[in-house]
């Protein structure tokens, strides 16, 4: 790679020293799943292409403090194809995605230990039970994505980008409801008429806005 920066050269340093058929599990910043560079598109698409790129786990910024605050995630590869090998096949078919969110300790500078292990037993056990074939409910914290739909997208790995979002539709009353509400609220059950007798300014304010929107 043509790059003086350390993330990326770490993680093609890691897949040079790997023999065919080794794995390799890699914590880096997130930027590494989404930097624009040509750099960072070229190592993605060689962890696609001449990797079978098995997993990636984001984790929460916070889960290295005091050290530090970056966001980071996990990559889980095993290394296929050599560098300068040609190859008729990508080697990754489905990448499987996980968002964690809590790790067993705080994400403040304390990292104080929690009631429990967070999402850590829960990555272990749906990675060994993952299965494409259903796990493609991308508005789940966990899904799998095929190789096509990254390659559409730059190579670019990181969750956010094929994650969907679930917008739950909620229904309000109509403004004249809610104005007939408020005015109940002020001066109790009383007719239109009697209304207008009233001189407390709240009132003849939710009077005129009623009037404005008809």
């Amino acid at each position: 790679l043509s790059t003086t920066k350390s993330e990326l050269l770490f993680v093609e340093r890691i897949y040079h020293l790997l023999k065919k058929g080794g794995s390799a599990c890699l914590i880096v910043p997130q930027g590494v799943l989404f930097g624009s560079g040509k750099a960072f598109k070229t190592l993605r698409q060689t962890l696609v292409e001449r990797c079978d790129l098995k997993a990636v786990i984001t984790m929460p910024s916070g889960v290295f403090k005091l050290y530090a605050g970056v966001s980071t995630a996990i990559l889980l590869f095993t290394k296929v194809w050599g560098p300068k090998e040609k190859f008729t096949q990508p080697a990754t078919e489905q990448v499987w995605f996980y968002e964690m969110t809590a790790d067993g300790y705080s994400l403040d500078d304390k990292r104080s230990k929690q009631a429990d292990y967070g999402d850590l037993q829960d990555i272990v056990a749906k990675f060994h039970a993952r299965d494409s074939d259903t796990e493609n409910d991308r508005t789940r914290k966990y899904f799998s994505v095929p190789r096509t739909d990254i390659e559409a997208e730059g190579y670019d790995l990181s969750l956010s980008r094929y994650k969907e979002d679930v917008f739950e539709e909620i229904e309000y009353e109509a403004p004249g409801v809610i104005l007939d509400r408020l005015l109940k609220a002020e001066v109790g059950d009383v007719s239109d008429k009697d209304l207008a007798k009233v001189q407390n300014g709240i009132v003849r304010e939710l009077l005129e806005l009623r009037d404005m929107i008809g």
